[in-house]
């Protein structure tokens, strides 16, 4: 089931933008979004800013940003917990974008059952690599945001354990019956060591709120600085989750570029060697976790297009080996740093950038 094709038309996106009080030119623009729909949308810059606006006249612009949240993904409570979290660190001066708040303080409003948001368009660059200059810089930059992560606890969303992030996706994708009897008992069989290396490696690792997404697609250059967008999977989790995506790794290069993302960090916040162990499980945990968010909204034909090759026999099989190859890396490697504090052993381990998702959330 789609839920937004045929239920949300371009007249809805200018009437959710325009009942705000806002005067749009009629441009709109779709931008890249998956789970939800997101739109470049303009406003007249000779009109009003409107007075329940007024409070943020200064981040208003010629255009907009207008997001529109998926249907029965995310409570109103979830997606509250997101933009307070967004406007703390913003509080801070640490560079994120955030929504636009009314008068009352309000960054949700509803529009035929839908909830939506307006958020400032922020001009930056994209990443597309992390000069060795840019690594400690980085690094005190997701030190910050992790430590204000601590300082207060979600309530509503999800925790990155294998039971929210794997097991519901595997019963899932079992119920769907894609693969062959015998694919499936194997893909089922490595998905449950993976489970049980994160419950294992995580038990005494500190969860807490993070960004849940990071990679350098959520990632933007401003002016001599980098600022984060996208909380929209925030989740509270260990704070290696925003590493392993986000660094790239060149052979060769792993431990200085850990080492220098990590000199950084650890001028504002702790962070111990051993918990790098969990990587690799994280990353299974999100194959499965990915397959199983694609088989969900398979039926919507935006997906379909994405993916064409999803649900083969192929791909199964692609998948089936990626977290083999994976778990026999696990258990051949450890992943340490250089000048590791906890282990006074470190081995060479190999990753390429095949193993970073390319994410269109």
């Amino acid at each position: 089931m789609d839920e937004f094709e045929n239920n949300l038309l371009i007249e809805d996106v200018f009437e959710a933008f325009e009942s705000l009080g806002f005067v749009s030119t009629g441009h709109c623009t779709a931008l890249n979004s998956l789970e939800n729909r997101v739109f470049l949308i303009g406003r007249d810059k000779d009109s009003i800013i409107p007075d329940n606006f007024y409070s943020a006249k200064d981040k208003i612009g010629e255009n907009c940003i207008i997001k529109i949240y998926r249907p029965n993904r995310w409570s109103m409570e979830q997606i509250q917990e997101e933009h307070d979290f967004l406007f703390q660190l913003e509080e801070f001066e640490i560079p994120v974008v955030s929504p636009l708040r009314d008068n009352k303080s309000n960054s949700i409003f509803n529009y035929k059952n839908y909830y939506y948001s307006i958020w400032y368009n922020q001009k930056g660059r994209l990443v597309e690599d992390l000069s060795l200059d840019s690594l400690p810089i980085l690094g005190r930059l997701l030190a910050r945001i992790h430590n204000l992560g601590e300082s207060k606890k979600f309530k509503y969303r999800s925790t990155l354990t294998s039971l929210d992030y794997g097991l519901k996706s595997l019963y899932f994708i079992k119920n769907k019956k894609y693969m062959s009897e015998t694919l499936m008992e194997k893909y089922e069989s490595i998905s449950y060591k993976i489970f049980d290396m994160v419950d294992e490696l995580s038990k005494d690792m500190p969860f807490h709120r993070i960004h849940g997404d990071c990679h350098k697609g959520n990632l933007i250059k401003v002016e001599n600085s980098f600022c984060f967008i996208d909380f929209d999977d925030s989740v509270t989790g260990p704070a290696v989750q925003d590493f392993w995506m986000l660094l790239t790794f060149s052979d060769g290069d792993i431990s200085n570029e850990i080492s220098l993302f990590l000199e950084g960090y650890r001028e504002f916040r702790e962070f111990k060697d051993s918990w790098f162990r969990i990587i690799e499980p994280l990353r299974g945990l999100r194959y499965i976790h990915y397959s199983g968010w694609i088989a969900k909204r398979y039926g919507e034909s935006n997906f379909k297009e994405t993916f064409p090759h999803f649900g083969s026999e192929e791909y199964w099989e692609n998948e089936t080996n990626d977290l083999e190859n994976l778990l026999k890396g696990i258990r051949s490697t450890k992943y340490e740093p250089a000048n590791s504090l906890d282990t006074k052993e470190n081995e060479e381990i190999e990753l390429t950038n095949k193993d970073f998702f390319w994410d269109l959330e």
